[in-house]
């Protein structure tokens, strides 16, 4: 079985998952229930940080096409930070960076949510 794990924090309005190892179809189930939990508590605002994710499959991907559209609806966004060359490789294939905005660094992604935050008020 391949090592998969999820680490959640929130603070500054924005809630941030750590992916760390394999997000395939046997570890897909782990993101899907964060991800819902995170939309259970009207938490819309969501950056994923790639940095220790080593492999993701199309099951992975399928997680994030899953809700971003619940995210959206509530004025919020998934933002994709940190991936590695490999990983990015796959999301690009498949015509994510038309559909997602995708960082290098994890401040640049929170940053953006506090700027438009503030465009907001």
């Amino acid at each position: 079985m391949s090592e998969f794990k999820i680490h959640h924090r929130s603070g500054e309005g924005v809630s941030v998952i750590d992916l760390k190892g394999y997000l395939d179809a046997h570890t897909a189930p782990e993101l899907e229930n964060a991800l819902q939990k995170l939309i259970e508590e009207k938490k819309f605002n969501i950056v994923v940080n790639c940095k220790d994710l080593s492999y993701i499959s199309s099951a992975g991907l399928g997680v994030f096409m899953a809700y971003i559209e619940d995210v959206r609806k509530n004025r919020g966004d998934i933002k994709l930070t940190n991936m590695s060359p490999k990983v990015y490789n796959v999301f690009d294939l498949l015509g994510f960076p038309i559909l997602y905005e995708i960082y290098k660094d994890e401040q640049d992604a929170i940053k953006k949510f506090q700027d438009a935050r503030s465009v907001q008020s």
